[in-house]
């Protein structure tokens, strides 16, 4: 469970969604926004549950081996580490626009997925389940449960982190968003090293201490 929660929570990322979250809040009352962080959270964990429990099948259907997955998912996880660390200049938003009206449905889109759940974090799912089918049947179930565990304990830390976002960017200030977000960045770009270095090592064979 602890893997679990140290490899998903930098890439879920929840403060990086904040911003966003408090943007298109902006003109929604309380009830509403709690309501839309809550739906965000529980969609992303969906999203990543499916993967998790259809991720193997999925493989096996496409003819996917188990080190291509994890040399791809290196390679999605750092170009997402990447553009957190080093991001692109934002453009200037128009003064008149005030967000989204309060009818506007985020939840899903652009909350859930690509904010939470997005290719990254789908992709270390993929990973994940196509590597436990390689342990004995027996050991599937509790290996699901900690992996299950841990991505509901990130998701309730994501929710309470949109709940609050008001405050949070507040508190931290946009240098200080960009400042975890940068660390998060360099964190996701060593969990995608590891990615790439077991992909290439499975498929050569290759014995990693």
């Amino acid at each position: 469970m602890a893997i679990c929660f140290g490899a998903m929570f930098p890439i879920v990322n929840p403060f990086s969604t904040a911003p966003l979250f408090v943007s298109l809040t902006a003109e929604m009352s309380p009830e509403q926004i709690r309501r839309q962080a809550l739906k965000g959270c529980l969609y992303g964990f969906a999203i990543l549950m499916v993967f998790l429990l259809l991720g193997a099948r999925i493989s096996n259907f496409f003819g996917i081996s188990v080190p291509g997955i994890r040399v791809a998912g290196g390679l999605i996880i750092a170009a997402v580490g990447y553009r957190m660390l080093f991001p692109k200049p934002k453009a200037p938003v128009a003064s008149q626009d005030k967000g989204p009206p309060q009818s506007i449905e985020i939840a899903f889109t652009p909350i859930a997925m690509p904010s939470l759940a997005g290719p990254g974090s789908i992709s270390v799912v993929l990973a994940g389940a196509t590597r436990i089918r390689s342990f004995p049947v027996d050991d599937w179930v509790p290996i699901l449960a900690g992996v299950t565990v841990g991505l509901a304990a990130t998701f309730v830390i994501a929710f309470i982190v949109l709940r609050g976002a008001g405050s949070l960017v507040r508190f931290l200030g946009h240098n200080g968003i960009d400042a975890m977000t940068r660390i998060f960045g360099f964190l996701l770009m060593c969990i995608s090293m590891e990615f790439l270095l077991g992909g290439i090592a499975e498929f050569y064979g290759i014995s990693r201490a």
